[in-house]
């Protein structure tokens, strides 16, 4: 699976890219099938709470999946939206293999 991070208004530090790719890949256990995973995080405007956003979408055969979750920090937010897509990557199991 190939994992692709982009960041908006702001610069990723080595440490959130790491635990970004180490949680994103292992989404990689409940399919087979995930082509390409990508992560957008953005800081929105303006600076309070809650201001971290990050959306994932998970390109597989015949659809994407795709969850958004803004947090305090990015990688509560992609925590949320890895647990999203875990469910929905066990629906689309479901629904491929009847």
């Amino acid at each position: 699976m190939e994992i692709k991070i982009q960041t908006i208004h702001f610069e990723a530090t080595e440490k959130l890219q790491d635990y970004v790719q180490k949680r994103v890949s292992k989404l990689g256990r409940f399919s087979s099938d995930i082509h390409t995973a990508e992560v957008t995080l953005k800081v929105v405007k303006p600076e309070t709470a809650m201001n971290k956003e990050a959306a994932l979408r998970l390109k597989v055969p015949g659809s994407d999946l795709f969850a958004t979750k803004i947090a305090d920090t990015f990688e509560e937010a992609v925590d949320q939206c890895a647990d999203t897509l875990t469910r929905q990557l066990e629906k689309y199991k479901d629904k491929k293999n009847r």
